[in-house]
């Protein structure tokens, strides 16, 4: 009959050969794993800033567009009422600058 070892036994030999394997492998995957996280950030800010930088290019062409269809529409100076005078004066198209946030 085989000698009978305590589990207990096992497990007090097995530990710190286990925590010696374990410890630099399980480090490596923590700091690989922070890396990925970090560019991922990384990348996902740049994104976000290409996006609003585009927003803002959009917002502007449409705001130089208007300005351009206001100087082409405005009336003849002595033929225009003062209904006419405020109507040319107020924008017909409004760049919303708050939706390319979000």
């Amino acid at each position: 009959m085989p000698p009978v070892v305590p589990p207990f036994l096992i497990g007090l030999i097995v530990a710190p050969l286990a925590k010696r394997v374990l410890k630099p492998l399980m480090r490596g995957v923590v700091t690989t794993s922070v890396g990925l996280v970090m560019e991922v950030k990384k990348a996902a800010q740049e994104a976000g800033e290409n996006i609003h930088d585009l927003a803002v290019e959009v917002a502007a062409e449409m705001v130089a567009a208007q300005i351009v269809s206001g100087d082409d529409q405005r009336p003849a100076e002595g033929a225009a009422s003062n209904a006419e005078k405020d109507e040319a004066r107020t924008p017909k198209i409004r760049a919303n600058v708050g939706a390319a946030k979000a």
